[in-house]
């Protein structure tokens, strides 16, 4: 079956372009023009990848791509008119896998999509009868994705889970952060290292009560989980 997509912006013009460009290309598409319209086809129709404006009606992208990812496990590409990293930053922090900024080249977008549904299928995710990891406090669930700290259930997005997970199944290696950009992102993820750091930050917060207690900064390399 074909991967279903869905576009979410208010400019009607570039829905129906988006449309057209990925419908050639074979993919299945449904639309939405507002966050809260948004929200709701996301959870009817259950797409394998969305594109998403930022600057939206009624619910802005930001609080919908936070939501989608509570119930649907997807690449979210956001689509942006500012230019400032802070606005960038703060996408990829909620989850989102890539960004555009508007005006942007179709061709462009259509290699990303390929490449976010290309790297979801690769995406390690849990085996039926994945082995459970635990390390010191750190319990992690592959088969549900879950993942427990001291018994409590943390809530992570799916990058957190694939980039914990990972390091989780190696612990005291030493994993550069381009290794990390490349096996959790894909070796053609268009950002760069500082997405790694925003992650770890993130997933320090959620399961390290101190700095670097369970993933430790090997300094001017990257990041290892420490066997607790």
């Amino acid at each position: 079956m074909n991967e279903k997509i869905l576009v979410v912006d208010d400019e009607r013009s570039i829905v129906d372009l988006l449309r057209m460009e990925l419908e050639f290309e074979g993919y299945q598409v449904e639309s939405a023009g507002d966050g809260e319209e948004a929200i709701e086809k996301a959870r009817s129709y259950e797409p394998d990848l969305m594109i998403l404006d930022i600057m939206l009606p009624k619910k802005n992208g930001y609080d919908v791509c936070k939501e989608v990812l509570t119930f649907l496990d997807i690449p979210i590409i956001l689509l942006t008119a500012k230019t400032d990293t802070i606005d960038k930053v703060l996408g990829l922090e909620l989850g989102a896998d890539d960004y555009l900024t508007k005006p942007f080249d179709n061709r462009e977008l259509l290699a990303r999509v390929k490449a976010r549904l290309r790297r979801a299928k690769k995406t390690p995710k849990a085996e039926e009868k994945a082995e459970k990891l635990v390390n010191g406090p750190l319990t992690i669930i592959p088969d549900e994705r879950m993942v427990e700290l001291n018994g409590e259930e943390v809530h992570l997005t799916p990058k957190e889970f694939d980039l914990l997970y990972l390091l989780t199944q190696h612990p005291e290696q030493v994993f550069p952060r381009e290794t990390l950009l490349e096996k959790i992102w894909g070796y053609d993820y268009y950002g760069d290292t500082r997405t790694v750091d925003m992650h770890v930050q993130r997933i320090r917060r959620k399961i390290d009560k101190s700095p670097n207690k369970l993933i430790q900064t090997v300094f001017g390399i990257g990041y290892k989980m420490r066997k607790a």
